[in-house]
């Protein structure tokens, strides 16, 4: 009887964290593509990503952190709005979001700041009442605090491409929510202009300048 040859050993499994990095290494690569792309296509070299060709941004209402019915018209009055989806229970990028964003406004001039609105939406109305936005807010600087209830919130959050999906729940009001990270930018004529990612908000100077544009270069 001929001796078969012996089976080659398995591969080794491939550790987890190797497998984490070349995921975040494909996302990167994707994320920098459409940021090449959209540069390439921008007569201005934003910082962030920007709309080519700027998008409308839609109208929504909710609740003001002041109890008061709120509307978002955007580009109304002359006005040029970063805002982003978040929530009061967050650990870390929604306070990160608030503190770097209030740094820009502070470092524009007067009249530029009368000009530039922060309003921060939130994907928690569960939890997030008007009071508990107000506080929030308000520590990190100047900021409008919205709560959309559902299902309103959900097609708000579509219309700019936000996801958020409770996560880590261990009671109705023990939970975390995952959700999409960035700012938008939306200039004076209601046109999405730019986003930025939370990690690029610590780079004021780079964001001021994109802000700066944005104010003096309204889409027609």
């Amino acid at each position: 009887m001929t001796d078969l040859p012996a089976p080659a050993p398995a591969p080794a499994a491939r550790p987890w964290y190797v497998s984490a990095l070349l995921a975040a290494l494909a996302v990167a690569l994707l994320l920098g593509g459409a940021w090449v792309f959209a540069r390439a296509r921008s007569p201005f070299p934003f910082y962030g990503t920007a709309y080519t060709p700027p998008v409308a941004a839609r109208t929504f209402s909710g609740t003001d952190q002041e109890g008061q019915p709120w509307t978002f018209r955007p580009g109304i009055g002359g006005r040029t709005t970063a805002l982003f989806f978040g929530f009061t229970h967050c650990p870390n990028i929604c306070p990160l979001s608030l503190a770097y964003l209030d740094k820009a406004r502070q470092a524009l001039t007067p009249e530029e700041r009368a000009r530039f609105d922060i309003v921060l939406v939130s994907v928690d109305p569960d939890r997030d009442t008007p009071a508990r936005l107000k506080a929030y807010v308000e520590f990190f600087g100047q900021a409008t605090g919205v709560r959309v209830p559902e299902p309103a919130l959900t097609e708000v959050a579509r219309t700019f491409g936000v996801a958020y999906q409770k996560a880590d729940v261990k009671g109705v009001d023990s939970y975390q929510i995952n959700h999409t990270t960035a700012t938008y930018l939306i200039d004076a004529s209601g046109h999405l202009r730019v986003l930025w990612d939370y990690t690029q908000l610590p780079q004021v100077d780079r964001v001021v300048r994109d802000i700066r544009y944005v104010l003096e270069n309204p889409a027609p």
